[in-house]
């Protein structure tokens, strides 16, 4: 596959994230389809990051700070309400490219699978219970939906269930040097360095 078909597939798939709300490997695979390339050629996902980010600018530019950091805030409130299971940030709203239909990732490290379950019904907080792979292997992912103030309107917040034993390596960066993740406190640093 050419270099050029790749960046037209992740243009394709960058629409679908930021204008529709779809999560990334769906996005790449219909975009893929959509083109009529095979699966096989799917672009990596920093190719497709790197089209997001041209995408918002492009068309989102004054509202995507914004949304942003409104789930940026809501996160951490729900990593100091959750902050007995070491919450760490993932996803859009950590690498900065959410907009407001983006849902917001955190992963829970455990000693005890059910114990985040059990605190969230203790709070009578609902939530349904899907299934997600992490780390090659099918964990449990807490959904649940929330208001936000800032955006006037109710988003999606995930809970990945980890052990406790994941969080070791969690914070290695990847190959451009950027972590995957973050906890509390360096979230409070992003949403202090951001002017918005």
């Amino acid at each position: 596959m050419s270099e050029d078909f790749s960046a037209e597939i992740a243009a394709a798939a960058a629409r679908l994230i930021v204008d529709e709300g779809m999560d990334w490997g769906p996005a790449k695979q219909r975009a893929a389809r959509d083109l009529g390339a095979p699966r096989a050629a799917l672009p990596g996902n920093d190719v497709v990051e790197d089209a997001v980010r041209e995408h918002i600018a492009i068309f989102h530019a004054e509202t995507q700070p914004g949304e942003l950091r409104a789930l940026r805030e809501l996160a951490a409130v729900w990593m100091a309400r959750l902050a007995d299971f070491r919450p760490h940030l993932t996803g859009a709203v950590w690498r900065g490219t959410a907009t407001r239909l983006s849902n917001i990732h955190l992963q829970l490290y455990c000693d005890d699978s059910k114990a985040a379950e059990i605190a969230l019904l203790n709070r009578g907080v609902d939530f349904d219970v899907a299934e997600t792979t992490a780390n090659r292997r099918q964990v449990d992912m807490l959904v649940l939906d929330t208001p936000c103030p800032a955006l006037n309107e109710r988003v999606t917040l995930c809970l990945t269930v980890l052990d406790f034993d994941d969080l070791r390596g969690a914070l290695k960066p990847d190959a451009r040097g950027l972590t995957e993740r973050g906890d509390l406190a360096a979230l409070q640093k992003l949403l202090e360095e951001d002017p918005s």
